[in-house]
C-alpha cells in the first residue's frame, strides 16, 4: 500500500463520515461500478475509522471530559443510595440519554446482516431508496429549522429513542448517520447546536463498539499486517483526522446558517441516478461496470 493511496482514503473516510452523504453508501457505489478490487487491510480499516474517531474527541473534547467525570459521579450516586430522576443536572441528563440512544441499536443489532448484505446485491436499489430517504429527511429537517417554533435543549426519552433509531439506520448504504440523526432532532424540534452536538457524542460508543468488532475480527482471522504498512497507517489517521475536524466543522457551520438542505438535495440526486442506473441495467442485462 503506497502512502499516496492511504493520504486519499484518510481524505475521503475524514469527508464521508461526517459530512452527511453516508460514507458506506459511497462505498458500496465505489464497489458497484469499478469491483472490489484488492480489499483493504482489515487492519488498515479499522485504524482509519478510529482516525475519525479521534476527530470527535478533539472537536469535542471538553463536552467528553465532563460526560467521563458525570459517569463517574453517576456511578457513585447509584451506589450509595443518592440516584434521582428529579433535579438532575442538565450534564447528568444528558449522558442517561445517549445511554438511552444505544437501546435501539442493540435491537436493530439482530437485522444488522440483513442490511449490511444490501450493500454487497448486484443493484443499486436500496441504495437509492436509502440514499433519497436520507434526502427527503435532512429537507424537511433544514425547512423545519429555517421555520423556527420549539427549540428546545433537554433531549428526552422518547427523543433520544428515536435519534438511536435512526442512527441504526446508517447500516443501510445510502443512510447518513450524522445526517438522520441531527435531520430527526431537527424535526422533534430542538435547537442545532443541541441536534449536532447529540448526533456526534451518540457516535462515539456506536463507533468505538463497532471498531471493537473489527479489531476482535482481526485478531481471530489470523490475518498479518502487511509488511511497511505501518507508515501508511499513519498517515491514514492523520489525516482522516485532520479532514474530519474541517469536516464537522463545516457542518456545524452548515447547520447553523441553514444550508442544511444542500446535503438533502445532494443525498436525491444520488439516489435518482442510482435508480437510473439500476433501471439501465435492468434493460442491457448486465451491472455497469468500470474496473
Amino acid at each position: 500500500m503506497s502512502w499516496i493511496y492511504a493520504f486519499f482514503q484518510g481524505v475521503l473516510q475524514g469527508i464521508t463520515e461526517f459530512l452527511p452523504i453516508s460514507s458506506d453508501g459511497h462505498l458500496s457505489l465505489f464497489n458497484h461500478f469499478f469491483g472490489s478490487g484488492t480489499e483493504d487491510p482489515l487492519l488498515f480499516v479499522v485504524l482509519l475509522h478510529l482516525g475519525t474517531l479521534l476527530a470527535v474527541f478533539i472537536m469535542f473534547r471538553k463536552r467528553i471530559w465532563s460526560l467521563i467525570l458525570e459517569a463517574g459521579r453517576t456511578i457513585r450516586d447509584i451506589f450509595t443510595g443518592r440516584f434521582s430522576w428529579r433535579g438532575m443536572s442538565n450534564n447528568r441528563r444528558f449522558l442517561i440519554m445517549v445511554v438511552v440512544s444505544l437501546i435501539p441499536l442493540a435491537v436493530l443489532y439482530f437485522f444488522s446482516d440483513y442490511m449490511e448484505a444490501a450493500a454487497s446485491d448486484d443493484n443499486l436499489w436500496v441504495e437509492s431508496v436509502s440514499f433519497i430517504f436520507s434526502g427527503i429527511m435532512m429537507l424537511l429537517a433544514a425547512k423545519a429549522a429555517k421555520s423556527g417554533g420549539l427549540k428546545r435543549k433537554a433531549i428526552t426519552v422518547p427523543a433520544a429513542l428515536a435519534i438511536g433509531f435512526f442512527q441504526g439506520l446508517a447500516a443501510l448504504p445510502g443512510v447518513s448517520r450524522s445526517g438522520s440523526t441531527i435531520a430527526i432532532a431537527l424535526l422533534l424540534g430542538y435547537s442545532k447546536s443541541t441536534a449536532v452536538d447529540f448526533s456526534f457524542i451518540i457516535g462515539i460508543p456506536a463507533i468505538l463498539a463497532a471498531n471493537a468488532y473489527k479489531i476482535l475480527k482481526f485478531l481471530l482471522s489470523g490475518e498479518q499486517a502487511e509488511p511497511g504498512i505501518a507508515v501508511p497507517i499513519i498517515i491514514g489517521i492523520v489525516v482522516s483526522a485532520v479532514v474530519g475536524l474541517f469536516a464537522i466543522k463545516l457542518l456545524q457551520l452548515l447547520v447553523k446558517k441553514d444550508k442544511f438542505n444542500i446535503f438533502g438535495i445532494y443525498c436525491i440526486v444520488v439516489g435518482v441516478l442510482c435508480a437510473a442506473v439500476s433501471t439501465a441495467e435492468a434493460v442491457i442485462g448486465h451491472t455497469i461496470n468500470f474496473a
